[in-house]
This record gives C-alpha cells, structure tokens and sequence, in this order.
C-alpha cells in the first residue's frame, strides 16, 4: 500500500494515500468536527463543519473530502478555520426549529454538541424560515422536516445501505428538503420502517412513533391486564440509557423494571423464539422432505419482510410461513395463557420491548389478529422503555435482578442469540440437527454461521446430508444475495436475512451512539448476545421443558391445526407507491 507523510498541526504521520485529510487527522489523535460525514457512506462535505486550511491551497477545504498528498501541511485550528466553522453553523441554526427542551433528541444531539463545542452563545443569521407540517403518518416513523440539517446522511444509509430509496432530496434553493417522491408521506413511498434513518440522524428530524401514552393508559386501566414482553437485543442495550457500558446484560434489571412500572406479567420474547424455532424447524425439514419451495427464508424481521414484499415479491412463497416471535408470544397470550388464567382476551393488552421499529408497523397488520382481536397492542423501542423508566423515577442502575414470569418466561440460550445476525440461523441448526441424527449432539455452536460480514454462506453436514445456507444482515446485503439466487449462481436450503445491517441488536429502535463508532457498538453488543447464550443451563430450543408443556397441553405437535391458526400467517405483494397512478 502506497503512504504519504502528511504533517497536522505540527504531528506527521505516515498514512495511505487513498486517504482523507479527515482520516489522516484521526491517525494523529487530532478531533477535526463534522455534521454530515459518514464513513464510507455519506462523505460530500454538505455542512462545511469539517474545513481546515491546507498550505499552499488558496481556500479552506473540506477535510471528509479532501484527499492526502506527500508533503501535506494541515492546519485545523487557526482563527480562520474556527471562524468559518463557527459561521457555518450559525448559519444552520438560522434555518432550524431550536426548541431544544421539547425535542426527543436533547441532550444527545450532535447539533446542541457543536454549538458548545464551536462556542455558539448567539445566532447572528435571524430570517424567515419555512414552517413544514410533520408527517406522522407512518406508523412506524416519523418525519419533522423543521429539524433536518439537510445533512442527507439518511438519504445515504437508505439508498446506500438499505437499498430502499424511501426518500431523497426535493426541491431547490432555499426549498430544499429531505423527504419522499411525489410530496407523500413516508406511509405511501417505499419505506420499510426499519428505522436506520433514525439511527444516523444527528438531530430529531427523524423518530420513531411513539406509544408510550397509549402505554401509559393501559398501564391507569383497571379492567386491563398489562403484559409486556422483552426480545433479545433490549437486554444488552438497554443499559447504556442510564451511563452503563456498552454490552451490559441487563436481564433481570430490567424485568425489575417493568413490574414497578405496574405490569401484571413480565415474559420473555425468547420464549416465543424457541416456539419459531420449533415451527420453523420443522416447516424447513417438511419442505426438505417433500420437495417444497426452497430456499426458506426467515420471516422474523418486519423490516425485511416488508423488503421483499415491495421489492422481491417472486421470493414470497419462500419466506417462511412464522410468525414474528413476538406476534407469537402476542397470539399464546390472548389464547393459552388466557385459559391459564381465566382471562377474557379482549381484557389482556400486550406490550413488546423491541429494539426494531417495523415492530410498529407489523402489529398494524391486519394478518397479524385472532378472532378479531390483535396478538399485540403496542410496541416500545428500547428508548421508549428508557424514556418511561426515567419519567418514572425508577432507579434502574440499583435495581436488583429479577426473575420473568411463567410459564412465558423461560427460554434456552438457542431464543437469546436471535438477536444477532446468524441467531435464528444457528438456533434452528441446534433444533434440526439433533431431530435429524435422533440424538442430543455435543457440537451446536455453529460458529461458522456467526459473524458480522453482510453476507455469510456455509454448508453444514447433518447425518450426511449437506445443508446449504446463508445468512444476510441489511437490506442492502439481502438484495445482493437475492440477486445471486435469482440469476441461478447459488443455490441453498435456508436463508436467514435481518433487515438491520448486524440484526436486532443494530435495530431502529435502539440507543442512538454517533453513527462513526457503531462497528465498536455492534461488536460490543453481539459479544454480549453470545455471552448472555452461554449463561443458561439449555441453550437448544427444543430441549425447553415450558415449550415441551405448550405442545403437550395445547398446540399438540409443530405445523398442528392449532400452530398454524395461531402462530402461521401469509405475505403479499406490495406496491412501493400504493397512491401513485
């Protein structure tokens, strides 16, 4: 690899000539600010916060685009960089709605940093600024075009990453704005509700809708009976709200949590994963079996399932028959544990913890009800749940463990890894491969499925038979994969996809971090998953002994009459702009 040696305020490094000034200054320990910069993604120099002075060239250069040469002399911190820094983002400011204690995003706002950072303390730049109506009409997600810094960095992670192409830049001039084609609303262009736009946002244009008043009113009503469920991610994300590290395995804590918050049951998400593995397993061994449609594919990211529904309609007899697991869990609720406990359905309201937030859209569904009433009711993203424990008063950092609640709350180590990229794929190996070879095998850490690549292939041996699977995290990646499928170059048995690139622990709704330290977080968070997996005494789904009890005292047997009522539903075709003629 080519270097060049490039000196920065004084410190000379050597670096590769491929690149940046932005990069060569992180090698020399020096912090250069930036708004609208992305790594890999979205480095267009758009907010001009990144500039610094370059001897011999005449003007202040973007450093995100600025590329590195031999001899390089950078300055980064003179009275003329400080002062067009300083100008560039008053100017910003001069076009945003500043009411900061109202914003869902304050005090973790990038904006809010750069200005005590830059020693904002006035905004010179007052005008006339165009007040823009909020589309809140997604049920997933919502759009406040009066905050955007027209960064585009969620026009880049939506194209770039995710493939979606939801939204884009409109207009011209002093008009221009974020938002979808044809002036409609997220609900009518081809959004999927994962969420990563949120993620990458550095202020509150854009954010999750929100369900904790409808939580909160469940939660007064004395003729409800209020269960919430946890999934998989929360747990080792939800710490780092209250300043705990990153990966903290925060289980029983916040199962403490959820009961002073006046939940009359707490159960388990991965209770519901070890049933999906259960239906799944046995729906892929069939297809096996009888010549069914292969590849199956994974239907436990709504994201993803709402991808392929706009996007890859022919793979729809593919997916997988499942119910989400908390659609699952939903359904077992109003119907066996309701039996259980001589509830009236229409009395049990269902709650999920979720660090997704197509979770919002998929409980909307009008596949996903029983008799008429709907297997879940609302859906908290890990910071929903974090903004209600702190409006509670609830000290969570020195709550003290606590146990879920049967029988909904025991699960297998196979339930927690679902949410990793692989999980599901590695929990229904554990399942299929000792129900194939008749026995309980040694070997089920299938590490050749784990990782954090984008797309994953293996062939797993099983009673000598050649299992072909693969494994895409990112809508982006499953596209790729598709893509090969559909051209005929590869061909497997099993596909699992996560919407979110890294899976649920990357999810929409989970603790915002600044996008350009994320790999460190995803790392942190999956060693966390496979940690908490390696914890609990029964790490295969199967081996369960509250699944065991479900099939003996209600659902009968895996892909029964029963299982499929309840826990099986269908996918269709969708139109990416259903409004547009």
């Amino acid at each position: 690899m080519d270097k060049v040696r490039v000196t920065i305020d004084g410190i000379t490094v050597e670096v590769p000539s491929h690149y940046t000034v932005l990069e060569a200054a992180k090698e020399a320990g020096i912090d250069i600010p930036t708004l609208c910069y992305l790594k890999e993604i979205n480095q267009i120099g758009a907010c001009r916060i990144c500039v610094v002075e370059i001897e011999g060239v005449r003007n202040l250069q973007t450093s995100c685009t600025y590329p590195v040469f031999d001899g390089m002399k950078v300055y980064t911190n003179t009275p003329k960089v400080r002062e067009a820094r300083k100008l560039n983002l008053e100017l910003i400011l001069s076009n945003h709605d500043r009411s900061c204690l109202t914003c869902i995003r304050n005090t973790n706002c990038e904006l809010q940093s750069l200005s005590k950072k830059l020693g904002v303390d006035e905004i010179r730049f007052e005008g006339e600024n165009i007040k823009y109506s909020i589309d809140d009409a997604s049920p997933s997600v919502v759009r406040d075009p009066n905050k955007c810094v027209l960064c585009r960095r969620c026009v880049a992670v939506c194209s770039q990453v995710q493939n979606v192409f939801a939204i884009g830049m409109v207009n011209r001039g002093f008009k221009t704005m974020v938002a979808p084609s044809f002036g409609r609303s997220l609900k009518d262009s081809p959004c999927i509700s994962c969420g990563q736009c949120i993620q990458v946002c550095p202020v509150g244009a854009i954010y999750e809708k929100d369900h904790t008043r409808r939580v909160y009113e469940a939660l007064a009503d004395e003729k409800k009976y209020v269960v919430a469920q946890t999934a998989p991610a929360v747990r080792v994300a939800l710490g780092e709200e209250f300043g705990m590290p990153i990966g903290s395995i925060v289980t029983g804590k916040m199962v403490a949590a959820l009961r002073r918050m006046g939940f009359d049951a707490v159960f388990d998400t991965d209770f519901a994963a070890d049933l999906t593995i259960m239906e799944e397993g046995s729906e892929l061994l069939e297809r096996l079996k009888n010549g069914g449609k292969l590849p199956m594919i994974t239907s436990c990211s709504p994201g993803w399932i709402a991808f392929c529904e706009k996007y890859y309609p022919e793979f729809i007899d593919n997916l997988s028959t499942c119910k989400s697991p908390h659609m699952m869990m939903g359904a077992l609720v109003k119907s066996y544990y309701a039996e259980k406990k001589g509830l009236n359905p229409e009395d049990i309201y269902v709650v999920s913890i979720m660090p997704c937030t197509a979770k919002k859209l998929e409980i909307e569904r009008p596949e996903m009800q029983h008799n008429g009433i709907k297997d879940v009711d609302a859906v908290l993203t890990t910071r929903e749940l974090a903004r209600m424990i702190k409006e509670m008063g609830i000290d969570f950092v020195n709550l003290k463990d606590e146990e879920y609640d049967e029988p909904l709350g025991m699960s297998t180590g196979a339930g927690v890894i679902f949410g990793a990229t692989g999980g599901v794929m590695e929990a229904a190996l554990r399942t299929v491969a000792d129900i194939v070879e008749g026995k309980d095998l040694d070997k089920f850490d299938y590490e050749e499925v784990r990782g954090l690549e984008g797309v994953r292939e293996a062939t797993i041996r099983i009673d000598g038979m050649d299992i072909k699977v693969a494994i895409a995290n990112g809508t982006g990646n499953a596209k790729k994969l598709l893509d090969k499928v559909k051209a005929g170059e590869v061909e497997y048995h099993f596909i699992e996809v996560m919407g979110c690139p890294g899976g649920c622990i990357m999810g929409g709704g989970q603790p915002i971090h600044n996008p350009n330290e994320m790999e460190k977080v995803k790392e942190l968070r999956a060693k966390a998953i496979y940690e908490a997996d390696k914890n609990l005494p029964i790490r295969k789904s199967h081996k369960n002994p509250a699944i065991q009890k479900l099939y003996e005292e209600f659902l009968g047997s895996p892909l029964s009459e029963k299982s499929h009522h309840l826990l099986h539903t269908h996918y269709s075709k969708k139109e990416l702009y259903p409004l547009v003629k």
